[in-house]
């Protein structure tokens, strides 16, 4: 069996899809552990997660991604932008369009720009910060002192919590991070972001995601939680370039949410299963 797969990346948040608009490739049963065995960096592909592309009764497209250690992620920001660039380029939407997700439908705007880029602005969920929302335990908005650290907390299509620090690069985000992603307030477990407000318009983040257990190059959902609850407290405006580790996103928090980054294309392949 011959299994065709595409390895994409958003800021170095790197993806394997799979294209199941024609019909099943990895039965529903299987995508998990598919998942798991493929996401392997020694012993399969590599990647921070399966991209499932799908066709959709109420958007253009659906996304379904399956993360290394079997869970089912809601949303992700940078592999929606590199399933919508798939997607483009294969014909199946244009330059504006929408895709499903299981945190809701998403709207995506996307093209090249003058240097031959492609870049992607989705509209995100809007932010949610009652505890009922992210979920969390307790009642009004998230903030609680775990360790040595205050931390905030949000909703961007997954639950984040979000740490502000003096230096973001002083963290040592691999056990700083755990105790805060399994903390009993978070039922089903959070995104950790430390952020460094850099000035009235930026912030630098690095992010412990869950479901990869460890610090990821760029989280999309991360960049527009942790600009979301920087602006919530006052510390950004409007529009907030966010830089990762892997390059700059840019979030834009008013009557929508979006998020403005690029996806490139790593290579295809093919499986002999």
């Amino acid at each position: 069996m011959q299994i065709p797969f595409t390895k994409l990346h958003g800021n170095g948040n790197d993806f394997i899809l799979i294209d199941e608009t024609a019909g099943p490739v990895i039965p529903d049963e299987m995508k998990a552990d598919f998942a798991a065995v493929y996401c392997d960096r020694r012993f399969g592909i590599g990647g921070d997660g399966v991209l499932f592309l799908l066709p959709s009764e109420s958007a253009d497209v659906r996304m379904r991604l399956f993360q290394p250690d079997r869970s089912e992620a809601e949303m992700c920001g940078n592999g929606i932008r590199c399933l919508a660039k798939f997607a483009f380029e294969a014909g199946y939407m244009g330059e504006k369009a929408t895709v499903e997700t299981m945190a809701g439908i998403m709207a995506v705007e996307m093209g090249y720009n003058g240097d031959g880029y492609f870049w992607a602005t989705i509209e995100m969920p809007a932010p949610a910060f009652t505890r009922s929302t992210i979920p969390a335990t307790g009642e009004g908005d998230y903030k609680e002192e775990i360790g040595p650290f205050t931390v905030h907390a949000t909703n961007t299509g997954v639950p984040h919590a979000v740490i502000f620090v003096d230096d973001v690069e002083a963290v040592d985000v691999a056990v700083a991070a755990p105790p805060i992603r399994r903390h009993p307030t978070f039922p089903n477990g959070a995104n950790v972001n430390f952020v460094q407000v850099t000035g009235e318009a930026s912030i630098r983040i690095r992010t412990f995601e869950r479901g990869i257990e460890g610090e990821t190059e760029s989280c999309g959902t991360g960049a527009t939680a942790s600009a979301a609850v920087a602006h919530h407290l006052g510390l950004v405006g409007d529009e907030v370039e966010v830089e990762t580790n892997g390059g700059p996103l840019v979030i834009s928090l008013g009557e929508r949410t979006l998020m403005r980054g690029p996806a490139e294309t790593v290579y295809y392949g093919v499986i002999e299963a």
